[in-house]
């Protein structure tokens, strides 16, 4: 007969994954949750008409659901799974063994809640203000820089890609919802060119590859000192980079007026705004047409390439610990889960830097 598992055994337990160096456990210890209560309230009231009864579960313990969704890049059904199995998820959301974890449908709905109201850029800047009141003031400049994040193909026939760059519903879509819900009006096909990369057998391809791309865009600008996400912005996987400076993405608050991005920000039009804004342009500078480019052109990029890497290690981030993809339809649930990712990668970042200032 097997014995049970008793409270002692349990704490025994947690007390190893401490020892192990559980991530949620930092988590916990540096961020405080509550400060998005004002935010998750005034959503959720907004998007829910009927007036009335609690909700089933705490809001920000469904947020803190959210933060381990997109820590680990999970889909509803494994989160729901998850919580249930690992009793490091369960000590995060503050759940004993007894207690009822929400269900995949519950999570969806709370993330279609806020989605709907909109309450992402909220959220994200309650975490910005925690950042600078623990002084983590954007400081030395800003690097602006844009990745692809992909979304599931869509097997869409001409005509429909036609009516969908025109911006309408295709004929019979309009009286399908179940089809319509299921198909992306916003995702964009682009090209991703990679450089070329020398053959098995030693010889170099004539030119670059170019692999077609299905999904969205992520636009960042980072501060340079401590190379935490200040601005963002959510397209489709064809808008160009260079448009989107203009649009927002240039932090106003940073204490130095330096902005560095690679040669698809370089243009007449954002020059001109970045110098009537009061920013000093750092852009690198694009090789003239048909001529080789000049050497102090060429060492004045080499120079900003070294500042301007640093915003690839956001993205590298993004992809490689939390997995970053859109596994929704449409650009407002797309927005909602790159700005949680851009959220969590602040989040990620914020621990780091304390744990260094501890140990200085």
């Amino acid at each position: 007969m097997m014995k049970q598992a008793g409270f002692f055994d349990v704490e025994e337990r947690l007390a190893r994954l401490s020892g192990l160096g559980d991530q949620l456990e930092a988590f916990s210890r540096t961020v405080d949750f509550e400060v998005f209560r004002p935010d998750l309230d005034k959503a959720l009231a907004y998007s829910d008409g009927s007036k009335g009864g609690r909700p089933p579960f705490d809001p920000v313990l469904m947020f803190k659901i959210l933060v381990i969704q997109t820590l680990n890049n999970l889909s509803d059904e494994r989160t729901e799974y998850l919580i249930n199995d690992r009793l490091s998820f369960m000590r995060f959301l503050g759940l004993g063994l007894s207690d009822r974890v929400p269900d995949a449908k519950t999570v969806w709905l709370f993330r279609e809640r806020l989605t709907q109201a909109g309450a992402i850029d909220g959220l994200f800047n309650r975490f910005d203000a925690t950042l600078r009141n623990a002084g983590y003031l954007p400081m030395s400049g800003q690097i602006l820089d844009a990745t692809l994040v992909a979304a599931p193909k869509q097997r869409n026939t001409n005509a429909e890609k036609a009516d969908l760059r025109a911006g309408r519903i295709p004929e019979d879509w309009q009286d399908r919802p179940a089809k319509l819900s299921h198909k992306d009006r916003h995702a964009r096909w682009t090209l991703k060119f990679t450089k070329a990369k020398r053959q098995d057998d030693g010889t170099m391809p004539s030119s670059d590859l170019a692999i077609p791309f299905f999904g969205y865009k992520s636009h960042v600008s980072i501060d340079r000192k401590y190379r935490f996400i200040r601005k963002w912005k959510t397209t489709d996987a064809a808008a160009s980079d260079g448009a989107r400076l203009r649009e927002g993405l240039l932090d106003k608050t940073n204490t130095a007026s330096s902005v560095w991005a690679d040669t698809a920000y370089r243009s007449k039009a954002n020059e001109d705004f970045m110098e009537k804004q009061g920013f000093v342009s750092k852009v690198h500078r694009k090789k003239p047409h048909l001529k080789p480019m000049p050497r102090h052109i060429q060492k004045s990029n080499a120079g900003k390439s070294v500042i301007r890497s640093r915003v690839e290690h956001v993205f590298a981030d993004q992809k490689s610990q939390t997995g970053l993809f859109v596994r929704t339809v449409g650009i407002t649930r797309a927005t909602m889960r790159i700005g949680l990712a851009n959220i969590v990668y602040n989040m990620r970042r914020f621990l780091f830097l304390e744990r260094i200032s501890a140990n200085a």
